[in-house]
């Protein structure tokens, strides 16, 4: 399905729960939530960066009103030939804006790292191929990943509900077809819920956010990582995170 493109616009909402609040929570709308296509899925992203880090140090800087990321993202463990999605997200004032391209995790590699042609030009790639040459000396920076378990409403398909857990992350061996091992930055006993909706979240969904204490709370991935990697002398320091499957 290599050419594959889509164009998101929605709002991202971030909490960070417990593992009691997201059982309750998914107890609470059984019969309001089926499993998304993905269903449960270990995500493997590479994000491209600077050398100085421009892009996350722009993206964690207070108050931000837009940011913008470049990343390959794969829905599991993926081959040369794995389908994978070449992503360019940007943010502002609280609005995503997504544009993604599918082709094989090799052709990604080849159109990020070594500026080949991708296997087909469209609108998304043109303006990839815009970010890659206003920002220059791309490369990847961070390997990162996490289990995650998505939804959506029966009632509105563009509602969707994801649950990320043992988040984890490396800057060497970032080749994602090595395995998703990394530093652990949050385990299974928190989860970062993710609501993402096309238009204003149903009055059902708020009331069992606030019957059960889970409030929006901003979250970056990348962004913990680097400041934690800024915060520790020694790698020595982090703990590892080793799938057992």
């Amino acid at each position: 399905m290599a050419g594959f493109t889509k164009i998101f616009e929605r709002s991202e909402k971030k909490y960070i729960i417990t593992r009691e609040q997201k059982q309750e929570l998914l107890f609470a709308l059984s019969d309001r939530l089926s499993p998304d296509k993905y269903g449960e899925s270990t995500i493997h992203n590479i994000y491209f960066d600077t050398p100085d880090f421009r892009l996350i140090r722009a993206s964690i800087e207070k108050p931000t009103i837009y940011k913008e990321k470049l990343r390959i993202r794969s829905y599991g463990h993926p081959s040369a030939e794995s389908n994978v999605f070449v992503e360019l997200k940007k943010k502002y004032k609280g609005v995503v804006y997504k544009r993604r391209i599918d082709m094989t995790y090799l052709q990604s590699i080849l159109y990020l790292c070594k500026h080949q042609p991708p296997p087909q030009e469209t609108q998304v790639t043109r303006e990839i191929d815009y970010f890659v040459s206003f920002y220059k000396k791309l490369r990847p920076a961070v390997s990162l990943f996490y289990d995650r378990t998505a939804y959506y409403s029966a009632e509105d398909p563009d509602l969707r509900l994801t649950f990320d857990t043992n988040i984890r992350f490396r800057t060497t061996e970032l080749d994602i077809s090595k395995g998703d091992y990394g530093y652990l930055l949050m385990g299974d006993e928190q989860a970062v819920l993710e609501i993402k909706a096309a238009g204003s979240m149903p009055l059902w969904l708020t009331n069992e956010l606030d019957r059960i204490g889970i409030y929006p709370h901003p979250y970056s991935k990348y962004g913990n990582a680097y400041k934690l990697l800024l915060s520790v002398k020694s790698k020595s320091e982090l703990k590892i995170y080793q799938p057992t499957r």
